[in-house]
Order: C-alpha cells, then structure tokens, then sequence
C-alpha cells in the first residue's frame, strides 16, 4: 500500500497537468485566431472601404481587448459604411454603448443605447445595458422602468429579474 500511494499521486498529477495544459492550449489558439482575425481585418480596411459588417467585426475585437476608443471609431465607420437594416444598426449603437460605458461616459452610453432600442424595441441586451448604466448612475426608478420593459420581451430574463427585485427592494428600503 505505502508504495502505490506515491503512483497515485504522481497520476492525479499528472492528470491535472494534462488538464491544465489543454486548457492553456485551446486559449492560446482562440487568442491567435482572434489576433490572426484583427491583423487581417485593419490591412484590408487600410486598403480599401470595408463594409459594415467588417467594421462591426473589428469594433467587436476592439472591445474584446478594452481598446474602447478604437471600437468606438470602428463603430462609427460601420454606421457610415453602407446601408445597414434597422435591426443591425441596433448591435452598432448597443456596441457603442458598451464602449462608452467601460469608459464611464454613462451619459454618452445612455444615448447609444436608446438609439439602438429606437431602431429595434426588443432589443433585450440593449435594454439590459440601458438599466444597468441607470443603475450606475443612480436613477433606480428608471432602471426599473427599462428592466421591466425588457422582461416584456423576454420574461425568462434572469438578469431582468434578478436586477429588478434587487432594484425594488432598495426602492422599499429608501422609502
């Protein structure tokens, strides 16, 4: 017995190393197909005009890094770059918003954000960042208000939920 439990050990070991470095290893990969994605993206964009999904997609890599005022720009040029439906313009101005937010120009992404809930009112995500910006600010009725209207659309939302009976109660303790 005393010599086995050596064996174990080293096994569970090496198992959990095994483990690890797969991890490490699928990381490593989604890290430079993402890199690999962004290098491809910004020569072609320098060449040429790009089209507004190829801008989106850069915005969203931006993001993915925190590099807020580079996502914002390419945001941006998604917005000019062609004619976009309604329905996509939404996820431009929800990207826009969450840019500014990490910024904490709360104001700026309240404004994003209702321009993506004008160009699509069910836009749950959108919504759910709307009240979550109030929330920062402060103004608990109105995230409340912007909670409930997504859980309209969506009423399975957990984060509607939780943050609207979380948002309620302090509304009854402050009372």
């Amino acid at each position: 017995m005393n010599e086995t439990l050596p064996t174990i050990y080293i096994s569970i070991l090496l198992g959990l190393l095994t483990i690890a470095s797969g991890v490490i290893l699928v990381q490593i990969f989604k890290v430079r197909r993402k890199e690999s994605k962004l290098s491809k993206l910004q020569n072609k964009l320098k060449k040429e005009k790009g089209t507004a999904l190829e801008y989106y997609e850069l915005g969203s890599i931006f993001l993915d890094k925190k590099m807020f005022t580079q996502a914002t720009k390419a945001f941006d040029k998604a917005l000019k770059a062609e004619e976009i439906i309604p329905e996509n313009k939404a996820l431009i101005y929800n990207g826009i918003g969450y840019a500014y937010f990490a910024n904490e120009q709360h104001d700026l992404a309240i404004r994003q954000y209702k321009e993506a809930i004008k160009y699509n009112p069910e836009y749950v995500i959108a919504l759910n960042n709307l009240g979550h910006v109030y929330e920062q600010k402060k103004l608990i009725a109105q995230a409340v208000e912007v909670y409930e209207e997504s859980l309209k659309y969506e009423p399975k939302n957990a984060t509607a939920k939780r943050r609207v009976e979380s948002l309620r109660k302090r509304l009854v303790t402050s009372s």
